[in-house]
């Protein structure tokens, strides 16, 4: 597998962010390119999410992170809601016009914050984007889930998978459940076992990584079949 590369892509006139393309392997390249967006607290370089990225890579996907705005600028506090937005609409526009992953199906989403600001871009222009992926989704701050973030989704055009651990504080699996029923999703939903927000388990459900290696492999072949 090819070594990730370094892109740096531009957001407006004076500002720029970077992005990791990470090649998919060759030998069961599936010619569909996924676009991780980072959560509110780490940038793509965390473990998490170089970890997942290379994962797809090697799994056959072409696998894209970048960083929004404010980690760009080694900042702690997001962007406002505009301003993430617009970062990540240019991330897909630069994946796209991209000639090394032309004729790539597009599926874009991220962790948490990442997915969330992916799924608003979605519900807004559709085009192009061919599924989404929700590494544990933020329905709701935790303790507050009167605060739902759900009321774009019925928007959405594009197939979506929700990875949600069954704990997460930010959206049960019954609470993720209820919204896809509710405005009749097209959607699917992987549930982590007793995973929290990062599918982090109990160490006596199961081994940590083992638990990572079942997600990527349930994103990967759930992207092959849209």
């Amino acid at each position: 597998m090819a070594e990730a590369r370094n892109l740096t892509i531009a957001v407006n006139e004076s500002e720029s962010v970077t992005a990791m393309l990470y090649p998919a392997a060759r030998k069961n390249r599936a010619r569909v390119t996924i676009l991780l967006g980072h959560g509110a607290g780490a940038d793509q370089m965390s473990g998490f999410m170089r970890m997942v990225a290379s994962g797809f890579a090697a799994r056959g996907l072409d696998a894209m992170t970048f960083n929004f705005i404010y980690k760009e600028k080694r900042k702690s506090v997001p962007d406002p809601k505009a301003k993430l937005e617009a970062c990540y609409r240019s991330v897909i526009e630069a994946a796209i016009a991209n000639k090394k992953l032309k004729g790539n199906k597009l599926v874009i989403g991220g962790k948490s914050m990442g997915g969330r600001i992916a799924s608003q871009v979605a519900a807004e222009h559709s085009e192009g984007i061919d599924g989404l992926v929700f590494l544990g989704y933020p329905l709701h701050p935790p303790g507050r889930p009167d605060k739902l973030r759900d009321e774009h989704l019925p928007k959405i055009k594009a197939p979506m998978l929700f990875v949600q651990g069954s704990r997460d504080a930010f959206g049960t699996e019954a609470e993720i459940r209820a919204i896809t029923k509710k405005h009749r999703l097209r959607a699917e939903l992987y549930v982590v076992e007793s995973g929290d927000h990062s599918f982090k388990v109990p160490k006596s459900i199961a081994p940590q990584q083992q638990v990572y290696e079942n997600v990527m492999d349930e994103v990967a072949k759930w992207v092959r079949l849209i």
